[in-house]
């Protein structure tokens, strides 16, 4: 069974939009991350057994910034946890879908990560993401 792990919302200004969830959600966040490999900056609010992840790019080639001029801010990804990633990739490609990375990548908040290509999850971006063991 998966879990949702977090939902990436896409946001222009992402100490305003810290200020905005602070609010809606009763408390601050707890962590702010830049991940350089995908241009972007992160924040993450703890809410129940999941996180909300605001992600705000930080060049005009991001992945972020691209979606905002398509779409506008919002919700950009559902992220949900995996034991394994790996055997998780491969099970989900042999079911048809599509992966837009052959190997997980290190993301935001200590984490191994692969997204699904929306156009094989109904429009969805998903994502896959498998803690790294602390050393």
């Amino acid at each position: 069974m998966l879990k949702i792990e977090h939902i990436g919302i896409a946001v222009k200004d992402l100490e305003a939009s810290n200020a905005l969830f602070a609010q809606l959600l009763g408390k601050p966040h707890y962590k702010i991350e830049e991940v350089a490999s995908e241009n972007v900056n992160t924040s993450f609010f703890q809410t129940g057994e999941s996180k909300i992840e605001l992600l705000q790019a930080t060049a005009p080639e991001s992945p972020i910034a691209k979606f905002i001029a398509r779409k506008g801010e919002g919700v950009h990804h559902i992220a949900f946890e995996v034991a394994d990633i790996h055997s998780e990739m491969k099970r989900l490609q042999a079911e048809g879908f599509r992966l837009l990375n052959e190997e997980p990548k290190r993301g935001a908040d200590n984490k191994l990560i692969c997204f699904l290509h929306p156009k094989s999850a109904n429009g969805v971006l998903v994502e896959l993401c498998q803690s790294i063991p602390e050393e």
